[in-house]
């Protein structure tokens, strides 16, 4: 074994130097075998400890997992999910945090750290931790601010157990509401998931853990919508809809990290595409960090893809391409890819250019620094609690902010007004089951499945049990009706002699998340079409047949088609709201709570006729002497009632024209015309009217979530640059084209009483990688 320099150690060392001067100096020192090492990674009882499948294929690469010691003994890049393979505690999770540090330090020749990474898409993914709503649920809050909080406290969980790296935010916009993970995304809208995913990474990255872009790109756009499936898109369409998120999150939010997708594009895979991962992610936008892949997609290129006739042949693929780590263990970048470089067939700059960003990332860290130690990076203490009350207290408010109103036509509502006591009767698989609030990334969904005895790990109230301590003077029944996806009739005749008895019925049904089909929504859990699962849709038709005022309480993963339940008196959407999810869906139900939540993907109508999203040029729409399908949702992006009313009036522009480099404000006096303090989402659409390429009919350029006490009015005033009207042009560049502009205002793309036009006047521009991304928005009191 080689004698390190103390000179070069202390280089390395020196926190004086750049991040860049120290892994430079640091790289110099170490052999190839050394250098590759740290583009690995391991986890570390994966053959023996892990249960189920958290990952694709988990079974099949878990049979040729390294023993750890072998795996680390020329050092390691990353240590996976240390917390997220069976449940520990966390004191136990901190003690396995350090052990584990200290046999990658002990067991090569400069005794580096590795990264320790996570799941952190509905908060810290281990035992105990808070369970916060899902990322569409985040989205139907409209609340950069909100969201951002969350990730602070996310973050700030995870760096105290020792972990450095979050695996999220999911910033893949949903194009077909059928795909399994649609509950893991921001919705439909790319300026939408922008808005929100730049917030979640700037509250973990302002914390000191490094947030994960994925995945990198056009996952989400897969063919029916099926996991994994090819991707049947163009590169302008790629570049207008699902590459401006990321864009945000590099660029806005100084993301530290990206992981490819799974996907193929025109039958070239993404964890082998260097315009992609290289050219669009680094040249044009200038990112910095380190690129992961998703687990096993590297291995994926010679077993699914079929690109690579090997493993090593897979690695030098991914790492042309510009992957810098593989994850979740080493397999494209072992002994293999060593071979290759030695052969001649990999340049070696390849491997300095990934270990060079790595070990970079390593200092920022402070993993180089010289004081560093296994057991100084996990917080000291006897214990950690995970789920403190100022967590519960933002997973509250995010549930709350969540839940969306979509009908309210028979006056029902809320149920804490009128005589009592009432016999409500409380029908549904989701009636009283806390699990179908959490997510396929939740803890207790996403490993405790396979660890019964510990329950959920976190306290959380089914809507059963958050009824009654909300409405403590009505007397209550319980009828499941059905299970959630087997088509078991056994219950109807139960189900529905409660309903008939009940002055009113509330019916729960939905999803129940899980993965690679052992649920109805998450990865893996893709449909063939909008129904609701097993025969929940069936339960809801004998239910209103009883003429019980019946309402609706939707908690899914996706949105699924009611069309044919119009007969509802009410309809509530919840997209898995989390451990607060069942007093935030009480305090709807009873009136505590005013609903502000908007859909950020649409609701259909039918089941199978209409996948398609919002943002549609004409003929994506309906299209009367050419189509007898009607794609018209039964409610449309952006929509959400409340217990209150709102009023638009005095759309005010700056000017009737617009330089295509200018900027313009749109201002709109929004007022509470009832009586009760609420929220209200202030929506600005622009349509292109004639461009060069087909334009959306509407498509979101700003919001802003507006609170306003009963009675009060508030102006909304947008500040509006010529850069946000761009689009991607027959040249793939993106261009801002002067003509007429149509500005609408409003509270959902389908109801938008404020419309004016300007016209944009001056030169075509190309809009270049400066381009402002953001419309900020001020509400001043009126």
């Amino acid at each position: 074994m080689a004698v390190l320099d103390p000179v070069d150690r202390h280089r390395w060392t020196d926190t004086a130097l750049s991040a860049a001067e120290r892994a430079d100096a640091l790289l110099a020192a170490l052999s190839l075998e050394e250098k590759i090492a740290q583009l690995g990674s391991v986890w570390e009882g994966l053959a023996v400890e892990a249960t189920g499948d958290v990952a694709p294929m988990q079974e099949i690469f878990a049979a040729g997992s390294r023993p750890f010691d072998e795996a680390v003994r020329h050092g390691i890049g990353h240590l996976t999910r240390v917390f997220g393979t069976r449940p520990v505690t966390a004191r136990q999770g901190r003690e396995r945090v350090a052990g584990l540090q200290r046999r990658v330090t002990a067991g090569s020749r400069f005794g580096i750290p590795a990264i320790v990474h996570e799941e952190c898409l509905t908060g810290f993914t281990t035992l105990g931790a808070t369970v916060y709503p899902t990322s569409l649920a985040w989205a139907a809050t409209f609340d950069p601010a909100l969201v951002e909080r969350m990730a602070r406290a996310i973050a700030a969980d995870m760096r105290s157990a020792g972990v450095h790296q979050g695996l999220s935010p999911v910033l893949d916009v949903v194009r077909d509401y059928r795909w399994g993970r649609v509950e893991e995304t921001m919705g439909e809208d790319p300026y939408l998931v922008a808005a929100l995913g730049t917030a979640y990474v700037r509250g973990l990255e302002d914390e000191g853990v490094v947030a994960t872009l994925k995945h990198f790109a056009g996952y989400s756009a897969s063919r029916a919508a099926r996991n994994h499936a090819p991707v049947p898109m163009g590169p302008r369409e790629l570049r207008e809809i699902i590459l401006p998120p990321f864009e945000a999150a590099v660029r806005a939010g100084r993301a530290r990290s990206v992981m490819n997708s799974y996907a193929e594009i025109d039958g070239l895979p993404a964890g082998a595409d260097p315009d992609l991962l290289t050219v669009v992610l680094r040249d044009e936008w200038g990112f910095e960090g380190v690129v992961v892949s998703d687990y096993w997609s590297v291995p994926f290129l010679q077993t699914m893809h079929r690109v690579a006739a090997s493993p090593a042949e897979a690695g030098a693929l991914a790492l042309a391409a510009g992957i810098d780590v593989e994850l979740p263990d080493t397999i494209g970048y072992g002994a293999g890819l060593v071979a290759l470089v030695r052969a001649g067939r990999v340049p070696e700059e390849l491997v300095d250019r990934a270990a060079r960003r790595v070990l970079r990332q390593k200092a920022e860290l402070g993993l180089l620094d010289p004081d560093w130690t296994p057991e100084g990076s996990v917080a000291a203490g006897a214990g950690i609690d995970l789920d403190p009350p100022g967590n519960r207290e933002i997973a509250r408010e995010l549930a709350e902010a969540s839940i969306v109103l979509l009908a309210d036509d028979a006056g029902v509502l809320p149920l804490g007004a009128g005589a009592r006591p009432r016999r409500i009767a409380v029908v549904g698989p989701c009636a009283d089951d806390p699990q179908a609030f959490m997510g396929c990334y939740s803890y207790p969904n996403h490993v405790l499945g396979d660890f019964p005895e510990y329950s959920m790990g976190v306290a959380a109230d089914s809507l059963w049990t958050a009824l009654h301590a909300e409405l403590p003077g009505d007397r209550f029944t319980l009828e499941r009706g059905c299970p959630i996806r087997d088509e078991d009739r056994s219950g109807f005749p139960a189900a529905v002699a409660a309903a008939a008895a009940a002055d009113v019925c509330i019916a729960v049904v939905g999803d129940r998340a899980g993965l690679f089909g052992r649920g109805t929504s998450g990865e893996g859990c893709d449909v063939p079409d909008l129904s609701l699962p097993g025969v929940q849709g069936e339960l809801l038709g004998t239910l209103l047949d009883t003429g019980t005022p019946v309402i609706v309480v939707v908690v899914s993963g996706r949105p699924y088609a009611l069309g044919g339940y119009e007969r509802a008196a009410a309809m509530i959407q919840a997209f898995m709201p989390g451990e607060e999810g069942g007093a935030a869906l009480a305090g709807v139900l009873s009136g505590r709570v005013n609903p502000a939540g908007r859909l950020p993907v649409q609701i259909p109508r039918l089941p199978g006729g209409a996948p398609g999203t919002y943002l549609q040029p004409p003929l994506g729409a309906n299209s009367q002497g050419v189509s007898n399908v009607d794609p018209t949702p039964m409610f449309g992006f952006g929509h959400g009632r409340s217990y209150t009313s709102y009023a638009y009036d005095d759309l005010t522009l700056s000017a009737a024209e617009l330089p295509t480099d200018g900027t313009l404000t749109v201002s709109v006096r929004v007022r509470n015309t009832g009586a009760r303090d609420g929220a209200e989402v202030v929506q600005l659409y622009l349509h292109d009217v004639q461009a060069e390429v087909t334009r959306p009919l509407r498509q979101l350029a700003g919001f802003a979530r507006v609170p306003l006490a009963a009675g009060a009015a508030a102006r909304v005033v947008f500040t509006l640059h010529a850069d946000r009207t761009a689009f991607v042009g027959r040249d793939l560049r993106r261009v801002v084209d002067p003509g007429e502009l149509e500005v609408h205002v409003g509270r959902s793309v389908t109801d938008l009483p404020c419309r004016a036009t300007v016209r944009l006047t001056g030169e075509r521009r190309v809009a270049g990688p400066d381009r402002v991304l953001h419309t900020p928005v001020v509400v001043e009191p009126w």
